[in-house]
């Protein structure tokens, strides 16, 4: 069978001048090395994009990280030069990107920025700022630090029993690399809590009733996928739902002839 084909958003950012729609390496070589899949970048050109033919062409979505925070417009909150940068692009693109490969049952991988756009797309609304909230912890990473730092497996996350990410680890509780600055405040309604950090703080979710995967995590699995079992699990089981997904399209496209 070929390799599945997955689809990952970008960032749209300004630079020589010219704007560019990228994303990070870690997520890529974790995606192509650990799960076994071929990556192509979405760039974020919101409703230009015919979403609808992108998910019947692609195996997967991967919605990755970022620097910048979903627009607090889009859950209700207000936006501040303080809670920035944003992303009005990249916005355009992933939400209807999110809802419609939920809907198709394409496989979806949501990651730190991901997993809080998956929330916005289904309703829920974002917390930002959490470390500044009584009796949480500060989530964020050093920023001056180099990146093996800066992302390193420091935090403990409870997993819920008999949920998707407890059949993925086959634990109770799992040491991550979660590194933000805002998370899930409200789960919207279709999103069941998957692992929680010891301050309460929402660590992962899956969609109730989704046809596909459809998993989001607030830490960064991709940046120790290649050494961390853990990390590893989650790209393995993206990469396994992305190959049933082919597989089945495969078998589809076979009987239609």
């Amino acid at each position: 069978m070929r390799t599945p084909l997955i689809a990952v958003s970008t960032d749209a950012k300004d630079f020589e001048n010219y704007t560019w729609h990228a994303t990070p390496q870690p997520y890529l070589d974790a995606a192509v090395s650990t799960a076994g899949l071929l990556p192509v970048l979405l760039p974020s050109l919101g409703d230009r994009l015919d979403l609808d033919s992108l998910l019947d062409t692609v195996d997967g979505v991967l919605v990755t990280g970022s620097k910048s925070n979903v627009y607090p417009e889009l859950y209700g909150g207000e936006a501040s030069e303080e809670n920035g940068p944003y992303d009005h692009a990249r916005d355009a693109t992933t939400l209807p990107l999110i809802r419609k490969a939920i809907e198709k049952g394409v496989p979806l991988l949501a990651i730190c920025r991901g997993i809080q756009e998956l929330n916005v797309a289904l309703g829920g609304t974002l917390a930002t700022e959490i470390h500044e909230r009584e009796g949480a912890f500060d989530h964020r990473g050093p920023q001056d630090a180099g990146h093996d730092t800066r992302f390193a497996i420091r935090q403990t996350v409870k997993v819920a029993p008999g949920g998707c990410l407890a059949r993925i680890f086959e634990t109770s509780e799992v040491r991550v690399n979660s590194v933000h600055r805002q998370g899930v405040d409200r789960p919207a309604p279709r999103l069941q809590v998957e692992a929680v950090a010891d301050d309460g703080t929402v660590e992962a979710v899956s969609v109730k009733g989704a046809p596909g995967f459809a998993v989001g995590v607030q830490w960064h699995p991709e940046y120790w996928a290649h050494r961390d079992d853990s990390s590893a699990r989650i790209f393995r089981a993206f990469g396994e739902a992305a190959r049933r997904h082919a597989a089945a399209r495969e078998r589809a496209g076979i009987a239609a002839k």
